[in-house]
């Protein structure tokens, strides 16, 4: 994504909800948002992480993590890196399960872009793969993001 696009708003969560920055998130709830989420969708690079290379990644002051609460509850979480400006990296963004087709990755995706943004970039990238949610790739386009490469990896569990 070349240029900030001009996106519809999204439907707002129903309930209370609140998209907070968590600064510094301690490692354990990090770790548990990332693994409930990316549990079906082979999200795998921070599981064999150790705490200090984690803790390098997601304590550092250009990654941004924000986690969206429903109802007191975590329901979702969208990190933003900036570590490479201008160029700007979307690194995850997901919901939980169980609060799938109910409008979240929609509202969690048009928050991140516009706080992605608001930071300047010169480009936004976000990184998908066939192992991701089935609608994640035409969620991406329908944003704004074009593919522009295209790699094979092999999956190791």
């Amino acid at each position: 994504m070349r240029t900030q696009p001009r996106l519809a708003p999204a439907p707002k969560p129903s309930g209370r909800y609140a998209l907070i920055r968590a600064e510094q998130p301690p490692l354990h709830f990090y770790r548990y948002l990332y693994d409930t989420i990316g549990r079906h969708y082979a999200w795998v690079s921070r599981r064999k992480l150790t705490d200090a290379e984690l803790a390098a990644i997601i304590h550092d002051v250009e990654v941004e993590i924000y986690v969206l609460w429903l109802n007191g509850s975590p329901v979702g979480f969208a990190e933003l890196d900036f570590r490479n400006m201008p160029d700007a990296d979307l690194c995850f963004l997901g919901v939980m399960p169980e609060y799938i087709g109910q409008g979240l990755g929609r509202f969690l995706l048009n928050e991140a872009i516009s706080l992605a943004w608001s930071r300047g970039p010169d480009r936004l990238v976000v990184q998908t793969c066939t192992l991701d949610h089935p609608n994640a790739l035409r969620l991406y386009q329908r944003h704004g993001f074009t593919p522009f490469a295209q790699t094979e990896a092999i999956f190791e569990e």
